[in-house]
């Protein structure tokens, strides 16, 4: 059984006491999903927060504003506006929640960034 909120991960092994566990963090919720929706040849997340200390939507502890650099196939063929709609539909319960901003670079293969 698992069980998952905002603040830890219980895992029952089935034997003996459940074991806590820290949440991933948001950097690495991003990854995950942007990996398994768009198979990139390359991805990369960055963690911008601590560029807008004191500014609207920020929060101690950051994982509030970032900024990704992704290449995958399945951008090619689309419009940048249809690129920047599949990564917010992919990661709408971050945009929703804690994330404050996203800045997409979002290119096919063989596209320059």
């Amino acid at each position: 059984m698992t069980v998952s909120n905002f603040d830890h991960v219980v895992i029952d092994p089935g034997t003996g006491p459940p074991l806590k566990l820290p949440a991933m963090q948001t950097h690495d919720v991003i990854t995950e999903k942007l990996r398994k929706a768009f198979a990139p040849q390359s991805l990369r997340v960055e963690d911008e927060s601590h560029r807008h200390e004191g500014h609207a939507g920020h929060r101690p502890g950051g994982e509030t504003h970032f900024r990704l650099y992704i290449v995958s196939e399945a951008f090619r063929g689309k419009s940048r506006l249809e690129r920047h709609r599949m990564i917010n539909a992919v990661l709408a319960s971050e945009l929703s929640g804690g994330v404050h901003a996203l800045a997409i670079h979002a290119a096919a293969p063989g596209e320059g960034m």
